[in-house]
């Protein structure tokens, strides 16, 4: 919610169907499609490519970016693992702020699997 309601603020064109897209989809921001790829394999066990995606993130951007990108992805997980684990179900306002959003990008049945 708060990405889009930043790029929206800041006049910024961002499509958030790359966060679930399955295939690459370009991104006006700097160097996406190694962020991207550096979030989805930070997801999975496989060490080897964890370390390729970083290395993409560190020869595109430098290695504050990197940080700076392992930091928000962990915190993600972080948050994620917390609300699930304790069945934390989204607030009524921010229910209704990211219907629409949560429709778009088909995620309303996320947490029924």
């Amino acid at each position: 919610m708060m990405l889009r309601v930043s790029a929206e603020t800041s006049g910024e064109d961002v499509d958030l169907t790359a966060i679930v897209a399955d295939e690459a989809v370009p991104t006006s921001v700097p160097s996406g499609q190694a962020l991207l790829a550096f979030a989805d394999v930070s997801l999975d066990d496989d060490a080897e490519a964890i370390a390729a995606a970083r290395q993409q993130v560190l020869s595109e951007l430098d290695e504050p970016a990197m940080i700076d990108a392992a930091g928000v992805i962990a915190n993600f997980q972080r948050m994620v693992r917390i609300a699930d684990g304790t069945g934390i179900p989204l607030d009524p306002p921010m229910e209704a702020l990211t219907a629409d959003l949560r429709s778009e990008l088909g995620i309303n049945g996320y947490g029924d699997q």
